[in-house]
């Protein structure tokens, strides 16, 4: 049973207050972390990103009724059924009605938790074993890889480090552009298996979190879906233009140099990269593609500019194209092709 220090009559947490001690402010960030709110860090400091996550949470247990902000179904629990009119601002203060919410959600074994391994730096090396082991006669495994760089620092859990003790498995959160605090989307894991509905299935909990094969399986058919169905569909906004713009065939797909009988069918993808040559992305200033009106920009996301990018077009393949859809879209998503790609040059 978990202490849940916070939990004192009177206590109030929240930044700039120096009412609660560190303990109290860790244990806290745990059980943000399972429940699927603070996207990292178990240090003891009750700063900008804490705060944010007892916003997040607030925000869901006044408006989240389970529904899914896509098609990939309803959560299991609905989150306002836990506030009971106890939560009634969204103010990243965590006073004593919020933590009686927090520990009726914990106490829910309907409420499906997040995984945290016990090792993680022993889980992740398993993992990354895993997947060297791992043929595809489907993608590029090397692509995949450089995916998996950019989306989790090719680790599966966090890894505790210096005062923070998080070992949860990795989340990536999408968030409302203009209030940072309502969360759009959850990334789990390896390769980011996307949720858009909160708090996730058990089943989903099991087959793509405790799973890792499961993670990496959908990475593999995401990525094999954007080449086939994205790479040279029709236009408007649904096909790669930048394919196009660099003068490849409407007509038939590159999917490897190398015949298939080839040992080095879609396996060779570093030499390829390294051998496009490189060249630099500067911010509001290089186009995605000869000819676009758009040009590479920092974005919530990303920083816009980048060095030694190797050459999209001289790469032999149609992979750098499906790539880039597999996180995003529009300046999010060229800004993600080119970081992904100065990854490949290095797997």
């Amino acid at each position: 049973m978990p202490s849940r220090v916070y939990k004192k009559p009177g206590l109030i947490l929240s930044r700039g207050l120096d009412a609660a001690s560190p303990l109290q402010v860790k244990e806290l960030q745990r059980d943000l972390r399972q429940l699927g709110y603070l996207f990292r860090g178990i240090n003891g400091d009750f700063g900008h990103v804490t705060e944010q996550a007892v916003k997040a949470l607030q925000h869901d247990l006044l408006n989240n009724h389970g529904e899914s902000l896509k098609n990939d179904g309803n959560a299991p629990v609905s989150l306002s059924d836990y506030n009971k009119g106890r939560v009634v601002n969204v103010d990243g203060i965590m006073d004593q009605n919020l933590a009686n919410c927090i520990s009726n959600m914990l106490d829910d074994d309907e409420y499906p938790k997040l995984p945290f391994a016990e090792k993680p730096a022993e889980a992740n090396d398993k993992v990354i074993s895993q997947l060297d082991r791992l043929k595809s006669d489907d993608v590029p495994l090397p692509f995949l890889k450089a995916i998996f760089e950019q989306e989790s620092g090719l680790q599966h859990f966090y890894v505790p480090r210096n005062a923070d003790e998080d070992c949860y498995i990795v989340v990536g959160m999408d968030t409302n552009a203009e209030q940072k605090h309502i969360i759009t989307s959850r990334g789990y894991g390896l390769g980011q298996y996307t949720l858009f509905h909160h708090p996730p299935k058990k089943s989903e909990v099991k087959d793509f979190m405790l799973g890792v094969k499961g993670n990496i399986s959908k990475a593999i058919e995401e990525l094999k879906n954007k080449f086939d169905n994205f790479v040279n569909g029709p236009p408007g906004g649904r096909r790669a233009d930048d394919r196009f713009a660099d003068g490849r065939s409407q007509n038939q797909l590159l999917i490897c140099k190398y015949n298939e009988s080839d040992p080095n069918y879609l396996t060779d993808c570093r030499k390829c990269a390294t051998d496009a040559g490189t060249h630099d992305i500067i911010a509001d200033e290089t186009p995605y593609y000869t000819g676009s009106i758009h040009t590479y920009r920092k974005t919530q996301y990303h920083p816009g500019s980048y060095k030694n990018v190797p050459i999209r077009k001289n790469i032999p393949c149609d992979w750098p194209y499906a790539m880039r859809r597999y996180n995003g879209s529009g300046v999010n998503s060229y800004n993600y092709q080119a970081r992904v790609l100065k990854h490949l040059a290095k797997v």
